[in-house]
């Protein structure tokens, strides 16, 4: 029973986290049209001004950390953002779709794919640039919002198994772009600034041992110690907020057979309690009340509800943030030159063809060695054209253009072809699902 209770929450989860994320990307779609108009409006110089040149911060002594609003975004928010996912790693390794081999390995076949596929394309567009291909990374990523808000679109007729396939192929997917960020994007290293960062994580780790179950404890310990140490240690910042997310506590503070023996007889109290024919509850009733909600509160995991309460403020304030502050890219010249960019040309090739090719061929390669199935309901078309929806780069690859490239004009020409892979590998991707249901196969 216990087993079933938590295959059913899992897909709750998933399904609360779908219809989230397909709102939020409708959200991102807006705000990137909005950007891009107004950074190629004459209020330009406006909008370069509110996100790179107006700086605020704080200064405490000889000390001073002053930043830009765009690199408060990337450098602070988007912290926030990968601790969240870090909250749907942790669950989903421990109790979703990754949390057995079976269940994990489709997604987990597909999304090794659709990172090493687009790599390869954009490396062999730009083999011979050494000042270029330092962006393989670029075309790796998946943007899940801006994929499943317009999978929301096509409505029912896409199964909801290709959603949680293309969900936990996503999560994969960042998980590996966590690694290559850490490991391939930061170029000095401080180590004893790690060291320290280390020693915080130590504390929570070991917090989480004891039972320690406040938020603000690790909201406190993981601001002040691990990422501030990260954010002078050369390792991006937004590793921190992973890190932290580990370490958060999955065990409730009671047992499930406490909790359904302690509801049980709180309720029957509350039946049993003097009828009150007044519209306001006796001293009693509010009392009764008042423990149901704390022993509810007791039989939640700590992640369970940071992840809820955080998962709107990512979806709706923090990725329409960085959208609105990273997606305004100033067309200056003839597009058609940006476009055929080496830098760009890889991209595009990477997101449109690498993702889609990479995806479908390693998922066939699962299914023929007989390593995984195809979910219930879900045909190759589904695969073929969600294959193409996560060549929707956007946050991610934005993200990673701003750590891969110095030069503010190659990351200018990187967006470029981010917003048209992405474009593109939409268009293609809801022809192809929007005709699945037709298909045989």
């Amino acid at each position: 029973m216990k087993k079933d209770n938590r295959r059913t929450q899992s897909l709750f989860n998933i399904g609360a986290y779908i219809r989230q994320e397909s709102l939020g990307g409708i959200i991102l779609i807006l705000v990137t049209i909005v950007a891009l108009i107004w950074a190629n409006s004459g209020f330009y110089d406006s909008y370069h001004y509110l996100w790179h040149e107006l700086k605020f911060g704080i200064t405490f002594g000889d000390f001073e950390l002053k930043k830009s609003i765009h690199l408060w975004i990337n450098d602070g928010l988007m912290a926030i953002f990968f601790f969240m996912i870090g909250l749907e790693i942790k669950r989903e390794v421990l109790a979703g779709e990754l949390s057995s081999i079976k269940k994990a390995s489709l997604p987990l076949g597909a999304a090794v794919g659709g990172m090493v596929v687009p790599a390869a394309f954009y490396a062999i567009i730009n083999f011979n640039n050494p000042e270029y291909i330092h962006g393989w990374g670029i075309p790796m990523a998946t943007d899940i919002a801006f994929a499943l808000g317009l999978m929301s679109i096509l409505g029912p007729k896409i199964p909801v198994n290709l959603k949680v396939f293309l969900t936990a192929l996503a999560i994969a997917d960042d998980l590996g772009a966590i690694l290559i960020i850490a490991i391939f994007y930061t170029d000095t290293i401080h180590i004893n600034e790690l060291l320290q960062a280390g020693g915080f994580l130590g504390v929570l780790m070991i917090a989480n041992r004891l039972g320690v179950r406040r938020t603000s404890f690790y909201a406190l310990v993981g601001f002040l110690g691990v990422w501030m140490s990260f954010l002078f240690s050369g390792v991006h910042a937004t590793i921190a907020g992973v890190l932290i997310a580990l370490t958060i506590p999955v065990r409730p503070k009671i047992s499930d057979e406490k909790f359904i023996s302690s509801i049980t007889d709180l309720t029957t109290k509350f039946i049993n309690a003097r009828p009150n024919n007044s519209s306001l509850r006796t001293d009693r009733e509010a009392k009764l009340i008042n423990d149901i909600d704390k022993l509810s509160d007791d039989a939640h995991t700590p992640l369970q509800k940071l992840e809820h309460a955080l998962h709107p403020i990512t979806a709706f304030i923090i990725l329409p943030l960085f959208a609105l502050s990273n997606a305004g890219v100033k067309i200056d010249g003839n597009i058609f030159n940006l476009l055929s960019h080496p830098i760009a040309l890889g991209i595009i090739a990477g997101l449109l063809l690498g993702k889609s090719i990479g995806i479908s061929l390693f998922s066939k390669f699962m299914v023929m060695l007989k390593l995984a199935d195809l979910p219930e309901g879900v045909k190759w078309s589904h695969i073929y054209g969600a294959s193409f929806f996560a060549g929707i780069g956007f946050t991610m690859s934005i993200f990673i253009s701003v750590l891969a490239f110095v030069p503010d004009e190659f990351v200018e020409i990187a967006k470029v072809g981010i917003i048209t892979a992405s474009l593109f590998s939409a268009i293609v991707g809801f022809i192809i699902l929007s005709r699945a249901d037709k298909s045989k196969k």
